[in-house]
């Protein structure tokens, strides 16, 4: 089967490769749609999780389920389903734990394109499927459908992370498309105020529509000063990290008043370490909570999130700023996501049409 792959640092290409096996509890499945992801960026151009040879790239997919392992109940050949970033192993310890992203280790819940073959193929396989594919309801554009194995996802992890209440205020640092559903996920948990950070006017148009009261430019100077400004120096109730650098946590703990939550999704590809400022941060007992955690996948919360798009609760189709048609295009895409024009939110790639 063909696919497009990680070659090695700073080196993409087309493939060929052995179609994946399933074992008894697996679904083969076919793309319908994809895109690419800026962690996509981080794995190939940045190294972020180290050398990868040969390896194929992806990690948001809709598709339709080829076949299936003598043990899978509830899918079958012709659904078409949502398949989720994370794919943990639902029997391991760190499931049992409450943690199953970390399922076989820090991280290890993530499998496709960091130690397993991802979507950009003409085939993949998704392990335990009963438990980590959904069914895409009738209904639901396929392409908005995409955004739910991610950008949805994460971007809402990031407003549970900060355990973001009704009428808090909120900052969100950095409005790409997880950025925005952090935003729109603040908004849907009932916060009251809500700041957006950013610069690009098509990512702050977004950010208005899904519930920002505040736009933060930080091309007007530092972010922490124009929060303190706006707040009477009290700073906000919740802060959540969805873009950024090793630096971005300065300006998140000087703005987060005491008793605050900081909720990091932010994917650091590059660095050792984050610098926290100690005096802001109460010299270690201002109770500025940070809280940093990779998305949960799993089946119950792909089929909640898609409900979301099914009663019309949320729309993800303010993030497509850039589609193509046709397999071929993959690289397009990913190229688009690595050189982000000031027009990009997200890119998505279809397969086959609706």
């Amino acid at each position: 089967m063909k696919g497009y792959a990680m070659l090695g640092i700073g080196k993409t290409g087309w493939i060929e490769k052995n179609q994946p096996v399933c074992g008894s509890l697996d679904a083969l499945v076919k793309p319908l749609a994809v895109s690419p992801c800026t962690s996509d960026i981080h794995t190939v151009w940045e190294g972020a999780i180290g050398d990868r040879h040969d390896m194929i790239l992806g990690h948001e997919a809709v598709g339709e389920v080829v076949s299936v392992g003598s043990l899978v109940r509830d899918f079958k050949p012709g659904d078409r389903v949502l398949v989720p970033a994370i794919t943990p192993d639902w029997g391991s310890l760190e499931a049992e734990a409450g943690f199953s992203m970390h399922s076989g280790g820090m991280l290890a819940g993530w499998k496709f394109s960091n130690f397993k073959d991802g979507v950009f193929a003409e085939r993949f396989m998704v392990n335990e499927a009963d438990a980590n594919l959904a069914l895409l309801p009738d209904g639901v554009d396929v392409a908005s459908a995409v955004m739910l194995s991610d950008m949805v996802p994460t971007g809402f992890h990031g407003a549970e992370l900060a355990r973001v209440q009704y009428g808090e205020s909120v900052c969100v640092i950095g409005i790409g498309p997880v950025g925005l559903m952090s935003v729109a996920a603040s908004a849907l948990r009932g916060a009251g105020r809500i700041f957006a950070v950013g610069s690009r006017p098509r990512c702050v148009d977004a950010a208005k529509q899904y519930g920002a009261t505040d736009i933060i430019n930080y091309r007007d100077g530092s972010i922490s000063e124009q929060i303190a400004a706006l707040t009477g120096g009290r700073g906000v109730d919740k802060v959540i990290v969805a873009g950024g650098d090793n630096d971005t946590f300065i300006d998140a703990v000087k703005i987060c008043a005491p008793g605050g939550i900081i909720g990091n999704v932010n994917y650091l590809g590059s660095g050792d370490y984050v610098r926290i400022p100690r005096v802001e941060w109460g010299c270690g007992m201002g109770h500025k909570t940070i809280a940093g955690g990779l998305m949960p996948g799993g089946r119950l919360r792909m089929e909640r999130l898609v409900s979301l798009l099914k009663y019309g609760r949320l729309d993800t189709s303010i993030l497509l700023t850039h589609r193509f048609d046709g397999f071929e295009h993959i690289e397009d895409a990913l190229f688009l996501m690595r050189d982000k024009p000031r027009d990009l939110i997200k890119p998505v790639v279809m397969i086959e049409s609706d």
